[in-house]
């Protein structure tokens, strides 16, 4: 008999999502698609696992042996998404370059006027730990009630030794004090401070011999990043750093072609990056050496409709037989917002890809993009009790669709309805 005192039941679930009966780690190619589902279905967990899913009729327990039993007459249980980019933990906001933008500024004409990344990163300096987990708690509270149950969060926004360990503390203490999956990723290469002007290799010295070494002996990073692009870090740049982490056994996450074909696809695939994001520009050659690659190509729609820039050929990528990740790219300079269901709106509208391909892209894609999809980004047995029950609606496609409204009505985490 299931122990009561742990356990939760969904009862009457309309379609039931993103089912795995064998395990997958990623969705390639045509295959995203395709979402597995069961219509009027039911799902258990007990304690934070879940250990059963399958069709009303065939489930033979009865209600009385569960702690929780939760009716979803008319509404859909989907996994959890997984947003595998992100820089959530900031000081303050920069609405005011939000103007400059409108206004006609570019986002490298702002990051030369010292805006951008360096207003972040001197406004963090100037915040106390207690204040960025505060302010980093609160938007993890939001995005837990808009459906995310994993989160990758980068640092690079202290561009210095202390700066720097001080927010990855903070990522470390949102990873014991939430319900979330955690990943961290250590982004000293975000930018060039404003000490190491005209003075690059400098800088990427003191995050080789420095700051590397200190993170890792604290543990503090899951991840390397390099900000790979037009303006910022170079191949040759990168490569040092990647290289330098390689012997402390920690895998790279690189922000490639954000800003122009800047080589950080190759260098990445070449360094067996877990992912490469932005991608708003790849062509034929880059996606050649996805191909043939365990690196995950990830779009970050966010980012490329709040910069206006060109959009990610997620279309070309899916039919040349890649997978494709989709993530917030949650930072308060170029993508304000962590929502993972109005990102599967914007990849559908500008990147004009499927709702199925969408959750694919924002659930298993996204779990594989953080290395957890083991545990993470679908209902199978075995796995983590993740999920979130939508209101009642009539399709999948409603879903993203509906970008402007809330369709989420329970969220549960770790076998754990999540209050309000």
């Amino acid at each position: 008999m299931t122990d009561k005192k742990n356990t939760l039941l969904i009862k009457n679930i309309k379609e039931l999502f993103q089912i795995e009966k064998a395990s997958k780690l990623k969705v390639c190619g045509l295959e995203m698609a395709e979402v597995p589902s069961l219509k009027e279905a039911f799902l258990i967990s007990e304690n934070d696992i879940i250990i059963d899913f399958g069709l009303m009729s065939e489930l033979n327990k009865s209600e009385s042996e569960f702690q929780t039993v939760i009716n979803a007459q008319g509404k859909f249980v989907m996994p959890s998404f997984c947003d595998s980019h992100t820089h959530l933990v900031y000081a303050g906001s920069r609405e005011i370059e939000y103007v400059d933008k409108i206004k006609g500024l570019s986002y490298e004409e702002i990051a030369k006027r010292g805006g951008g990344i360096l207003n972040s990163a001197k406004l963090l300096r100037n915040t106390s730990e207690e204040e960025l987990f505060s302010q980093a708690k609160s938007r993890i509270d939001e995005i837990i009630l808009q459906g995310t149950g994993a989160v990758e969060i980068k640092s690079g926004y202290g561009l210095s030794t202390e700066s720097e360990i001080k927010m990855l503390r903070v990522i470390k203490k949102l990873k014991e004090e939430t319900p979330l999956i955690v990943k961290s990723t250590f982004l000293g290469a975000h930018a060039v401070p404003l000490e190491f002007k005209g003075n690059q290799n400098a800088y990427v010295d003191l995050i080789i011999n420095e700051m590397i070494p200190e993170i890792a002996s604290q543990n503090l990073a899951d991840f390397v990043d390099v900000f790979c692009d037009k303006g910022f870090f170079t191949v040759e740049n990168t490569e040092r750093i990647l290289i330098a982490a390689a012997k402390f056994g920690i895998r790279p996450k690189i922000h490639a072609n954000e800003l122009d074909f800047s080589g950080g696809v190759q260098i990445g695939v070449k360094y067996n990056a877990l992912s490469v994001d932005h991608l708003e520009f790849v062509g034929d050659e880059e996606i050649s050496h996805l191909l043939n690659s365990e690196t995950m190509p990830t779009i970050l729609p966010g980012a490329a409709f709040f910069l206006n820039l060109p959009y990610a050929p997620a279309r070309k990528m899916i039919s040349a037989g890649l997978p494709v990740a989709i993530a917030s790219d949650f930072n308060p300079g170029s993508s304000p917002s962590g929502n993972m269901k109005l990102m599967m709106s914007f990849a559908m509208v500008n990147h004009r890809i499927t709702a199925q391909e969408a959750l694919n892209a924002t659930t298993i894609n996204g779990a594989y993009a953080m290395g957890i999809s083991n545990i993470a980004g679908s209902i199978a047995k075995g796995k983590k009790a993740n999920f979130f029950i939508t209101k009642k609606i009539p399709t999948l496609e409603y879903f993203p669709y509906s970008y402007g409204n809330e369709l989420i009505e329970k969220v549960i985490l770790n076998g754990k309805i999540i209050e309000n």
